[in-house]
């Protein structure tokens, strides 16, 4: 038996689920349709549990994408002030950790109850069904039929709100890509971001260090972040690694500042006030221990640096500056967080996140070319883009 409804949401994310929520309380009759046994499981892991919700400071320059401009309309109509709105109506204590991220004082389950209640709300009904595999969906040029194993369901609208191939073992997949392929809109190829990167080589020396962790500049492709780095058995980590992913490309270099704060010919001033000491104990004061002396033993530096040349300390100043990596992948979509790519921006409304060429079809969230930062980013983009949606719906 078919049953009818103004819109279907398919995923039952953050994007998804918010969205049905604000269609529901402009009125609308909304199917959710979630392949999970739960709602929301990637917001339950989010932020080790507490949920990184949004980015106070959240700008469309936080966002990657192959038109840069497109995020601009949805991030200005649904700010991280307006989530944050939602989250202290329902009275989630919530605290800002560095810069300007926002995470629940509690458990990422207030996130996803806060969402559904929303979904209760009304006027119109929010019905959410959960273990739905999805096995074919049609357009008449009218209507859109869903059906699943347990039947099927017609609208007029229809979001994509699936999300992308990071993190499989939550039941990610590339659903959103085919679907879209379906209807005649193009994908983006993509690829895994926010992701540890692999090391090989000579890199693989570093290898050894893995737990260690030091604050950073990491760059690649003219972009740096500042934040933590962390050593493991496979290669790099880390926030600093983890924002930088999402830039590099498969041959591409990744450069570290490992001495960030440090002044020009800041060694030279180490060996006039203690010529006696040797590289590495000098940088024993600045790293930690392990990776200063991993570091030392790479350098060209030996003996006490009283007797070390001037053009020599200035070269180990240089490498540390721009501390050389070359990785040989990444940890995949198995680790990634996020995916870079997706359903092409072209393809759809910056004001509606409808497809120019389908109406009443739209995508929303990570199934979406736009890709934020670490930190809350990625959840403010799935608020927004709900938002566009809904009052389209």
């Amino acid at each position: 038996m078919e049953s009818t409804f103004d819109a279907i949401v398919l995923g039952g994310g953050a994007a998804g689920l918010l969205c049905a929520a604000l269609a529901g309380q402009r009125g609308r009759n909304v199917l959710v349709l979630e392949r999970a046994g739960t709602v929301g499981k990637k917001i339950l892991i989010s932020g080790g549990g507490r949920c990184n919700f949004t980015n106070i400071g959240a700008g469309p320059m936080h966002y990657i994408s192959g038109n840069r401009h497109f995020a601009k309309s949805a991030l200005s109509r649904y700010t991280p002030r307006d989530f944050l709105e939602l989250v202290e109506k329902h009275q989630i204590a919530w605290h800002e950790k560095t810069l300007g991220q926002l995470f629940c004082d509690g458990s990422a389950k207030q996130i996803v109850q806060m969402l559904l209640d929303e979904c209760a709300t009304g006027p119109g009904n929010v019905e959410i069904r959960c273990n739905q595999s999805v096995s074919d969906v049609a357009h008449d040029g009218s209507q859109f039929t869903v059906s699943t194993q347990n039947g099927s369901a017609s609208a007029s609208s229809l979001v994509i709100a699936t999300g992308g191939p990071s993190i499989p073992k939550m039941g990610a997949s590339d659903f959103a890509y085919g679907l879209a392929r379906q209807f005649g809109l193009k994908v983006v190829e993509p690829r895994p971001a926010l992701v540890p990167l692999t090391l090989g080589g000579e890199d693989v020396l570093f290898r050894e260090l893995s737990g260690v962790s030091a604050e950073v500049e990491a760059s690649a492709n003219t972009t740096t972040f500042r934040e933590a780095a962390l050593m493991t058995h496979r290669g790099l980590s880390g926030p600093a690694i983890l924002q930088v992913s999402s830039y590099w490309r498969p041959g591409d270099p990744v450069t570290l500042n490992f001495l960030p704060d440090a002044t020009p010919d800041w060694l030279l001033g180490e060996k006039r006030t203690r010529p006696s000491a040797g590289l590495r104990t000098v940088l024993r004061d600045y790293l930690p221990a392990r990776l200063a002396d991993a570091l030392a033993e790479r350098l060209d530096v030996t003996g006490d640096l009283g007797n070390v040349p001037d053009k020599a300390l200035r070269a180990a100043e240089r490498r540390l500056a721009a501390w050389t990596f070359r990785p040989n992948g990444t940890e995949g979509f198995a680790k990634a967080e996020v995916t870079v790519g997706g359903i092409d921006t072209g393809e759809l409304s910056s004001k509606t996140m409808e497809a120019h060429k389908v109406p009443g079809l739209h995508a929303i969230g990570e199934a979406v070319d736009v890709t934020g930062w670490l930190g809350g980013y990625n959840f403010q983009w799935a608020w927004a883009s709900a938002h566009a949606a809904a009052q389209n719906l």
